[in-house]
């Protein structure tokens, strides 16, 4: 007898003894009695503490089922709300940056970009900060369409963002 031979034959008697071992409890195992909506308690009579189990099988109506979960939920005790639930703020009211962080922010920002100008100065910088930021050549070797292009530039207004405009 062969190596295989005798693998295949102890495999086939492994594989008849699980068939057999299947077949028992099948056979000894009785399906559920279906259980009648009369024999539970009735949903009004449920309170928190009563056994909601026998409404949740499977061979239950399902009416009868959603009826028992509604009146369970219903318990205040299901009414809490999550403290951590990230959702539950109004975050259309307004809440204004208290006046010490927004020192603070100013101080960074002077730290990090240097002094910044007011903003009625602002406003009025920023004509004169385009004009001052028009391209001129740097020497007398420059293309003689870039001399054009930047006395344009200075003569034109600047667009509606208060830049100089690049008409060609």
């Amino acid at each position: 007898m062969s190596f295989l031979d005798r693998w295949s034959r102890r495999k086939l008697e492994v594989l008849r003894e699980k068939g057999e071992a299947k077949e028992k409890p099948a056979a000894s195992e009785k399906a559920p009695a279906p259980v009648k909506a009369e024999d539970l308690p009735s949903v009004e009579s449920l309170t928190f503490d009563s056994d909601f189990g026998a409404f949740l099988r499977a061979n239950i109506d399902e009416r009868v089922k959603r009826a028992a979960l509604k009146k369970l939920l219903h318990d205040p005790r299901f009414n809490v709300m999550d403290g951590l639930d990230v959702y539950i703020d109004d975050y259309t009211k307004n809440d204004p940056i208290p006046e010490e962080m927004l020192k603070t922010l100013e101080h960074a920002r002077s730290t990090l970009f240097g002094p910044q100008p007011a903003a009625s100065e602002t406003a009025e910088g920023t004509a004169t900060e385009t004009a001052e930021a028009t391209p001129e050549p740097t020497s007398e070797a420059a293309s003689p369409m870039a001399q054009d292009r930047a006395r344009a530039a200075e003569d034109s207004p600047p667009d509606s963002n208060g830049h100089p405009r690049q008409d060609a």
